[in-house]
């Protein structure tokens, strides 16, 4: 079964509102069955981690048609129940591309079922900062990311000009910060014997949303021998495998698994049938511009939920999920468009310096987390302020049990 939408402007007279014709197909005996539903308001749950895998793109006589042998997401291989999964990897010379969660998760996989006699190769373009645990010399990272204090560290969209220059005189402070979780990551993981200490500061893994956990064990894998770290700028298909960039022997492989990630914002946009809609999903020179990273102004019923991440994905689905409720409860109204759009642009500028490199893959609101609730907890006329005294309100870590 898929959905998609078709949305239809009215008359003016209609006062802007929209048709929204919800398209559901089911198959039934090799017909396709469609009904049409008209509604005041559609809700996007599709998240960003499915349905549109990121699948690397290559030369057409060196792509994965010229591989004989097996080629598959980290999106099929999730759904693949134990055993089928363990036949799949068994005895097999695997390839996994990518270094985070998935990629790690399959290596080690992958590592228990070979061992050394059948390593499992693991290539990634760069390293990351992974981490080990969550508790950087026995501090718990929480309270070094996730209160007021340590966002006020950091510039944040739509603040004003002390703040900011307040950010910008405590930015030494915020360097000793990420310089002291660094240490302990390279201490634990044995990081400079590996070669795999990143070129750039924790922090900005933090504000782009790549840290994952590194699978207990890993690096001892990787000693032992059964699973070996391969850095790949890039790669193209043979016969026998890939051929990665600057070697000429091609590694010889009989499966590869991409642990590339999703094309998230591709999957909203896949939602809608309209082509004038699509256009308005168009990433190609900015990110996805949304209100309260939810609704876009030029969509104004159409809210999207699990688009933005942070440290604990369900905690600001389910801020924004609250703030979506007050919204079709009549609590408050949307601003106009115009206002909209200029905060929604404040916010893509702030993930166009936080994110980097991952600026059109994600939202990350893992660094802002606090102040993105604060303008929800605004819009919803509740007290930003959760906490009972000053003291906790600028150094204990936010929790979900804070907005209860």
């Amino acid at each position: 079964m898929s959905c998609c939408l078709n949305l239809d402007r009215q008359t003016e007279r209609e006062r802007g509102r929209y048709l929204y014709g919800l398209l559901d197909y089911r198959i039934l005996s090799f017909k396709i069955e469609m009904q049409v539903h008209q509604v005041d308001f559609v809700v996007l749950c599709t998240g960003m981690y499915s349905e549109c895998p990121n699948i690397p793109e290559f030369p057409a006589d060196k792509g994965p048609k010229a591989f004989q042998g097996n080629i598959i997401h980290s999106m099929d291989y999730s759904t693949m129940d134990h055993q089928t999964a363990s036949e799949l990897i068994q005895g097999k010379r695997v390839a996994v591309v990518g270094f985070q969660k998935s990629g790690m998760d399959i290596a080690m996989e992958c590592s228990s079922a070979n061992g050394i006699k059948q390593p499992c190769t693991l290539l990634y373009r760069k390293e990351h900062w992974n981490m080990p645990d969550y508790l950087p010399w026995g501090v718990p990272l929480e309270f070094l990311y996730q209160n007021r204090f340590s966002e006020l560290l950091l510039h944040k969209p739509g603040q004003g000009f002390l703040p900011n220059l307040l950010a910008t005189l405590l930015s030494p402070l915020r360097w000793g910060i990420s310089k002291f979780v660094e240490s302990h990551i390279k201490k634990k993981l044995r990081l400079e014997k590996h070669g795999m200490v990143p070129p750039y500061s924790f922090v900005k893994s933090v504000n782009s949303c790549t840290i994952a956990t590194v699978p207990e064990g890993f690096f001892e894998r990787v000693e032992q021998g059964s699973i070996i770290l391969k850095k790949a700028r890039g790669f193209s298909f043979c016969s026998q495998g890939v051929v990665i960039d600057g070697e000429t022997e091609p590694l010889n492989i009989d499966l590869l698994i991409l642990a590339t990630g999703f094309r998230g914002v591709d999957n909203l946009k896949d939602a809608f049938i309209s082509q004038p809609f699509r256009d308005l999903m168009d990433t190609k020179d900015n990110g996805l511009q949304l209100y309260r990273r939810c609704v876009h102004p030029r969509i104004p019923q159409v809210a999207f939920i699990g688009f933005s991440e942070s440290i604990a994905n369900l905690f600001t689905s389910e801020m924004t999920c609250r703030w979506l409720a007050e919204l079709l409860d009549g609590t408050f109204n949307l601003p106009i468009i115009r206002e909209m759009e200029k905060d929604a642009y404040e916010w893509d500028e702030y993930m166009k310096k936080s994110s980097g490199e991952y600026y059109n893959s994600r939202s990350c609101l893992a660094g802002v987390q606090i102040w993105y609730n604060d303008q929800l907890c605004e819009d919803m006329g509740w007290n930003p302020k959760r906490k009972k005294s000053l003291l906790r309100e600028w150094f204990e870590p936010y929790r979900p049990i804070d907005y209860a």
